[in-house]
C-alpha cells in the first residue's frame, strides 16, 4: 500500500509545533515533483523566531475549477507517549493500525492524498488538482493564514472558485460544518508585598468580578435558545476558562493574575458580540483586555452540489458536523469546502495514536475517486 509507505516516512519526522517544519516539508515538496506538481513554499518566522515552511502545490492544467487539498505537516508534542512497542517516531504495524505521533493527526491523510495523486497520469486531468500542507496548524493555523496572504497558488484557487477539502480525519464522513474559535484574556496587574504588611495589591482579587461576570455570561450560552445550535454536539458554545497566577507564595500578594476564556461560535452566532460584552465588563473590572485567537466557523450548505457529489463518491447519504477547528477556519475565500478524511479524530493527540490500515486504504480510494470527479 503506497499510502503506508508514504506515513512511514512522514511520521519518522518529528514535526512538532515548537521546531522547524522545514525537513518534512523538503520531504513532500519532493514527493509532490515527482509526481509532477508545480511547488510554491511560503515560509515565515514564529514568535520565537524559527522557520516554518508550508508548500503549495498545483499539478494539471493553469485554469479550470478542479479539486484543492488542504492538510498539515506539524503534530502536538509527545510528553506523554506511552505506546509500548515503539517511539512517537518510527511507524509500528499491529492489530490493522499504524501507531505514531501524526499517525491520524494528520500525517494518514496526507499519505492518502499522495498515494492517491500517484494512481492519476498528469495527462487524465482536464482541471487541476491542488495539494497544499501548511505548518502550525496545531498552534493558531498560522501557516494557513500566511498562505492566504501570501501564495500565488492560493490566489488562483480563490479565482477558479475550485472545490477544497480540509483533510482532517473525520472517519471519511463529510462534514459541512465546524466551530470556530474565540480566545481573549483579561490581565489584572497588582503589587507584590509581603501579605502581613497590608501594603500589597492582590491581583487575583481584581479578577473576581471579572469572573463573575464571565459565569453569567457562561450561564447565558448554556441556557439561552440564540446560543444552541442542534447540529452540532455538544450545541453550545463550550466556554472554557484558564486562569495564571505569577505569585510564588502564599505570603506574597500576587503582583500579575490573568484569565483567559475560550469559546467555540457556532455559524450566524455573534462571536464578536459576545467578545464586546467581555471586553466591556474587564474595563468595569479596570482589567488590561485583548484578543489573542480568532478562527471563523466552517459552513457549507448541505445541500449544495459539492456536499451532495462528495456524499456520492463516500456513498453516505447525511453530512455532518464537528465541534473541532480546522484550517478550513482561516480560508473563507473558498466558497466550496468540506472536512474529509481517514482516520478517527478521537484517536488525534492521543499517548498511543493510531490510524487503521482500513482507513488508509479507503481514504486513497476514495480520494482518487474525488480527483477523477473533479480533475479529469
Amino acid at each position: 500500500m503506497q499510502a503506508l509507505e508514504y506515513l512511514r516516512e512522514l511520521i519518522s519526522f518529528p514535526s512538532v509545533s515548537s521546531v522547524s517544519n522545514v525537513d518534512i516539508t523538503d520531504c513532500v515538496e519532493q514527493w509532490l515533483r515527482r509526481l509532477f506538481f508545480e511547488t510554491e513554499r511560503i515560509s515565515y518566522r514564529d514568535s520565537r523566531g524559527v522557520l516554518k515552511t508550508s508548500v503549495v502545490a498545483r499539478r494539471g492544467p493553469n485554469s479550470g475549477a478542479g479539486l484543492a487539498w488542504f492538510g498539515h505537516t506539524d503534530v502536538v508534542p509527545v510528553d506523554s507517549w506511552s505506546y509500548p512497542h515503539s517511539g512517537p517516531w518510527q511507524a509500528y504495524e499491529a492489530d490493522g493500525r499504524v501507531y505514531g505521533r501524526g499517525s491520524c493527526d494528520m500525517k494518514g491523510p496526507v499519505a492518502c492524498l499522495l498515494a492517491a495523486a500517484a494512481t492519476i497520469a498528469p495527462e487524465q486531468q482536464r482541471a487541476p488538482l491542488w495539494f497544499v500542507a501548511t505548518a502550525d496548524e496545531e498552534v493558531g493555523m498560522l501557516g494557513a493564514r500566511s498562505v492566504a496572504a501570501d501564495s500565488r497558488l492560493y490566489r488562483s484557487i480563490v479565482a477558479e472558485a475550485a472545490g477544497a477539502i480540509i483533510g482532517e480525519p473525520t472517519g471519511l464522513r463529510v462534514v459541512y460544518a465546524h466551530k470556530g474559535g474565540r480566545t481573549v484574556t483579561a490581565i489584572s496587574r497588582g503589587r507584590a508585598a509581603h501579605s502581613s504588611t497590608g501594603l500589597g495589591r492582590n491581583a487575583c482579587m481584581a479578577l473576581i468580578p471579572f469572573l463573575e461576570e464571565i459565569r453569567c455570561i457562561n450561564e447565558e450560552l448554556e441556557t439561552q435558545p440564540q446560543w444552541h445550535d442542534a447540529r452540532f454536539h455538544p450545541p453550545t458554545p463550550t466556554l472554557n476558562l484558564l486562569l495564571h497566577d505569577t505569585n510564588t507564595g502564599i505570603n506574597i500578594t500576587s503582583p500579575l493574575a490573568s484569565c483567559h476564556a475560550y469559546f467555540r461560535p457556532m455559524p450566524g452566532q455573534p462571536a464578536d458580540e459576545l467578545v464586546s460584552r467581555m471586553q466591556a465588563a474587564a474595563v468595569r473590572c479596570g482589567l488590561q483586555f485583548e484578543v489573542t485567537f480568532c478562527s471563523e466557523p466552517l459552513y457549507t450548505d448541505p445541500q449544495s452540489p459539492f456536499i451532495a457529489e462528495l456524499l456520492q463518491i463516500s456513498g453516505t447519504h447525511r453530512a455532518g458536523t464537528v465541534a473541532y477547528g480546522t484550517d478550513g477556519a482561516v480560508l473563507t475565500e473558498l466558497t466550496n469546502k468540506a472536512v474529509w478524511g481517514p482516520g478517527d479524530i478521537a484517536q488525534a493527540h492521543t499517548d498511543d495514536e493510531w490510524i487503521s490500515l482500513q482507513q488508509l486504504e479507503r481514504g486513497t480510494e476514495l480520494y482518487a475517486a474525488a480527483i477523477r470527479r473533479w480533475c479529469c
